[in-house]
């Protein structure tokens, strides 16, 4: 693809034309086909961004990922706000995957804090042809109309006329290149609860999930690879497998061996059957030990990540010195929907159906590995059963494409088994942290370090070349923005190769740094006497929009007053993708096991799309987060991960669950993420409450394990 079809503009997102000579359509226009966009055209693209069509239906195609976030809905509402659309008249099409969205991936966050304005745009510009174009129908200015629920009206004479009824006329009129967007005071939709448009399919089962796919002569496979990560299949029984009813063929792919099969319960009967035996590989040596290792014998890079001041003079001055170090294991993804992918790889052309988060990284790599050009791979983007980063990989895609080619060139869906899921997993990186730091004789924090020694997720998913190619490293995210005003700041990395495949876990590596950072700073307002609230606020710049997160969490959670007995409070903070979080746990210990009961979260997330949604997601990284926080560990052994399933991998069941409360500061800020950043101060927020009950200090997670110790 080129530069410009590769990155979206926001004043490159808008063309208009008619759609088949019956409605507005609003797209991104393409250099190639600029010549196309004349006063008589009645279409520029046919996968457009935004139609108005002559019913006055509102169609939006969108172009990210729907894996739970809710960007069916809140995308959407940044529309048709400015449309000024009638929201019942409003659907949504996922669209597939085309260089003309430009780079269609959903993940950081970023969503709705990358194209809001861009989205109110489109939606205002279209707004702008539809009034221009019933004002020349009227015969009167423009700025005697106005545009209300799917309709523009003239206050003067009474007269209206439907958003269907315009469509063509507004389509012929040129694209306004600036227009004026509404004021938060006229909103309608941007921050009122809005139901979400989702909802209903998936409660009636119409819904698309990757795993729901089924077209014509599609057959089932699955796939036998290796335990240990990197090993090689050294021989199976095809013979065995092929006596199972239904099961069609035995292929080798290059990740293992595929048993192909009238359904998936003969696939996996088959597979059983291949006794297949493996050779670990280099990787065999590997387990969690020699990890261990890896992480405390790394070199530091030589570049530090970040350098403020003199920090080995301000803390050999300081009055009071800390020294801590922090661990955190591997963690799968463990997504509800386990990894699938349908896929008919015929000659010259690829077509492909899954739940990916990722289509513009998948593409050019099924284009190199099966010799096509990239425009003749087709990409249907389906609904995903949870991604938390695990559907950016392209492996499980890739997969199923091999497994067509291999089984003939026939449609091919695999579908993974959870402890095929577990077992194979890009996994979130494990850390060791090492953080020292200073107070003065008043107790103010004066000097901070804070080495990050963990694999670099980038250098695992797109080559060395991009973990080191970083003003700073991808595994200091998190911790190199510390918020907090020391004196001297020091910021390094260490970097080891640990033979596991490594990739994006929610929120990535702020859901890691945010745990020693925040758990640190707690031991320093012990050591500094001080309440650990009034400590941080003491330590954050008066302009940061933690104080107000802080504050509302501390308020609500009626911090300062004493819980019910055997119960403690905790409290911790962080800014990750643009929102400002901070969180207060009510936590237990019941029989030796961590109990969180209440959790009160309070976010600064700029401008609030749609409510329901902030709180949804919110609660969500609670749940994720919180789970990891106590029980979630991947182990090695041999090379290969140990745990298989929800019962060696157990979630946080529904009687655990806390009451969770979200309040949200008001903001006239740039929308920030949210799908992310509820979950780094989770785990800290618990730990240091745990303290405030047991007198101890936990450093290594998962907490629940060490609370039962």
């Amino acid at each position: 693809m080129t530069a410009r079809e590769g990155r979206l503009g926001r004043r490159e997102f808008l063309e208009a034309a008619a759609l088949g000579g019956a409605g507005l359509c609003l797209a991104m226009a393409l250099p190639s086909r600029a010549d196309e966009v004349t006063g008589k055209a009645q279409v520029l693209e046919p996968n457009a961004w935004l139609r108005v069509d002559a019913a006055g239906v509102v169609t939006i195609f969108l172009a990210k990922a729907e894996m739970g976030q809710g960007v069916f809905t809140s995308m959407p509402m940044l529309v048709a706000e400015d449309l000024e659309a009638d929201w019942k008249s409003v659907k949504v099409v996922q669209a597939d995957a085309s260089p003309r969205f430009g780079t269609m991936i959903t993940g950081g966050s970023s969503s709705v804090r990358r194209s809001w304005k861009t989205l109110r745009e489109a939606g205002a510009s279209a707004r702008t042809m539809l009034v221009a174009a019933a004002a020349r129908r009227w015969g009167v200015q423009p700025g005697t109309c106005r545009a209300e629920r799917g309709e523009v009206i003239h206050d003067a004479s009474g007269r209206r006329l439907g958003y269907g009824a315009l469509a063509a006329e507004a389509a012929a009129l040129p694209v306004p290149k600036d227009v004026a967007l509404k004021p938060p005071k006229d909103f309608r939709l941007l921050g009122h609860r809005t139901p979400r448009l989702d909802t209903p399919d998936k409660t009636t089962g119409r819904a698309v999930f990757g795993i729901d796919v089924r077209v014509p002569g599609l057959l089932h496979a699955a796939v036998a690879r290796p335990p240990a990560l990197g090993g090689k299949v050294t021989a199976y029984d095809a013979k065995a497998a092929l006596a199972v009813p239904g099961v069609v063929k035995v292929v080798a792919v290059p990740s293992g061996i595929a048993v192909v099969a009238s359904s998936t319960w003969a696939a996996f009967q088959g597979r059983e059957k291949l006794a297949a035996r493996f050779d670990a590989g280099p990787n065999g040596v590997v387990d969690s030990a020699e990890i261990a290792r890896r992480l405390a014998s790394a070199p530091v890079l030589a570049k530090p990540a970040r350098v403020d001041g003199d920090f080995e003079k301000a803390y050999a001055s300081a009055a009071k010195k800390l020294e801590a170090v922090f661990e955190l294991p591997l963690l799968a993804h463990a997504t509800m929907e386990p990894m699938n992918a349908t896929a008919h790889v015929r000659k010259g052309s690829v077509e492909i159906w899954a739940p990916t988060q990722a289509p513009s990284w998948v593409i050019p790599k099924l284009a190199q590995s099966f010799g096509v050009a990239e425009s003749a791979v087709t990409m249907h983007v389906t609904l995903l059963g949870g991604g938390f980063g695990r559907r950016a990989m392209s492996d499980f895609v890739l997969e199923a494409a091999h497994v067509s080619r291999a089984a003939g060139g026939v449609p091919v869906q695999v579908t993974w088994t959870r402890e095929d899921d577990m077992r194979h997993d890009w996994y979130r990186p494990p850390g060791r942290n090492e953080l020292r730091a200073g107070l003065d004789a008043a107790g103010k924090l004066v000097a901070w370090r804070h080495l990050v020694r963990a694999p670099s997720a980038a250098a695992s998913v797109f080559g060395a070349a991009a973990g080191a190619g970083r003003d700073r490293p991808d595994v200091v995210e998190g911790a190199a923005d510390v918020p907090y005003a020391a004196g001297a700041v020091r910021v390094e990395a260490a970097i080891p190769d640990i033979g596991v495949p490594l990739g994006f876990w929610r929120s990535v590596y702020a859901s890691q740094n945010a745990f020693p950072e925040e758990c640190f700073v707690d031991e320093l307002a012990a050591a500094a006497g001080a309440d650990p609230l009034a400590f941080r606020l003491a330590n954050l710049p008066a302009g940061n929009r933690l104080r107000g997160a802080l504050e509302l969490a501390a308020s609500k959670a009626g911090w300062g007053t004493k819980p019910a007995p055997g119960h403690a409070l905790g409290i911790a903070c962080h800014t990750s993708f643009g929102s400002h979080v901070a969180e207060v746990a009510e936590v237990s210990v019941e029989r030796g096991r961590v109990r969180v009961h209440r959790v009160v979260c309070a976010v600064d997330c700029g401008l609030t799309v749609n409510p329901d949604t902030v709180e949804a997601q919110v609660e969500s990284a609670v749940v994720y987060g919180l789970s990891a926080a106590l029980r979630g560990e991947i182990t090695l052994r041999g090379g290969a991960v140990v745990q298989g399933n929800f019962d060696d991998q157990e979630p946080l069941r529904m009687d655990e669950m806390p009451a969770v409360e979200v309040h949200v500061v008001p903001s006239g800020e740039d929308p920030g993420g949210i799908g992310e950043p509820g979950l780094p101060p989770i785990a800290p927020a618990v730990a240091n409450a745990l303290f405030a009950v047991t007198g101890r200090r936990v450093r290594r997670l998962p907490l629940g394990a060490v609370a039962s110790s």
